[in-house]
């Protein structure tokens, strides 16, 4: 597929969609864009129960951002441990979390002053 302009808010709900495929758990979209200190304009956080879940949410939206959109990731970190997977696409950054890491970082604490869309 060839690449086309998509809009970051595209991407996100794109994201959403590749996450619930796989059952993802208490997802949240952190709208950024207001934010003078933003490093992009949406973070898209979620949790799995297990490394499987956590592998198969990634895939899933590797997938379906590539299938739909011709889109690859600029960056992935933390395939290897699998607690934490960031999935970066510049203007959109999929962050899939174990319940225990998500927790640790608390990234929905650390930007609380962005916007957030609960699924």
């Amino acid at each position: 597929m060839t690449k086309r302009n998509i809009t970051s808010e595209e991407l996100s709900n794109q994201i959403v969609e590749a996450i619930q495929e796989k059952k993802g758990d208490n997802i949240k979209v952190l709208d950024l864009r207001g934010l003078d200190h933003a490093i992009s304009d949406f973070f898209v956080v979620c949790e799995a129960q297990s490394k499987p879940q956590v592998n198969a949410i990634f895939e899933s939206i590797d997938e379906l951002v590539k299938k739909n959109f011709g889109e690859d990731p600029v960056r992935v970190e933390g395939r290897e441990e699998a607690n934490w997977i960031l999935v970066d696409y510049f203007d959109v950054v999929a962050h899939i979390f174990k319940p225990e890491a998500r927790e640790f970082y608390k990234l929905e604490s650390l930007w609380s002053d962005a916007k957030i869309i609960s699924f």
